[in-house]
């Protein structure tokens, strides 16, 4: 008889699982519930790494649902994130039929070649206000996973 040990999640497994990102009154995210199972490589950015290290030890059938405050998530609101800016960079990095409504995710050019978005917050003819914190930083998630398979 021989005593196999179950096979866990490493910082190297490749997975097959179901997982679903929610609000903590239960608005989904993201979900893979409904269809097919997400197959992935740990470390290779498929999952945000705080999710991940949820995973690492966990063995093959788990499923678990973990709340998560903002610091283990999407971390907190950042006030210095908040930022004005002028009609001429945001003339720059729009279609010059755009219409920006509040609410609206509006993307930036960085230097370097980088791209980043923040959502607009307010807009007059000078310019507009963006927030450019993750739209999930301040929030506490659920995060529910199922672990099917294990390589």
């Amino acid at each position: 008889m021989t005593n196999t040990s179950p096979v866990i999640v490493t910082e190297s497994a490749y997975l097959t699982l179901h997982y679903r990102l929610a609000s903590m009154d239960d608005i989904n995210i993201v979900s893979t519930f409904e269809g097919n199972p997400a197959t992935l490589q740990f470390g290779s950015g498929q999952l945000a790494p705080f999710l991940e290290a949820c995973l690492i030890g966990l063995p093959e059938g788990t499923h678990h649902v973990f709340e998560l405050a903002p610091e283990q998530a999407f971390g907190p609101r950042n006030p210095d994130l908040v930022q004005r800016v002028s009609r001429a960079t945001l003339d720059e990095n729009s279609n010059l039929d755009e219409n920006y409504r509040i609410g609206d995710l509006v993307d930036f050019a960085a230097p370097g070649g980088g791209r980043f978005a923040g959502v607009l917050r307010e807009i007059d003819d000078l310019g507009a206000l963006f927030d450019f914190n993750h739209p999930l930083a301040g929030e506490s998630v659920k995060f529910e996973v199922k672990i099917i398979g294990i390589l």
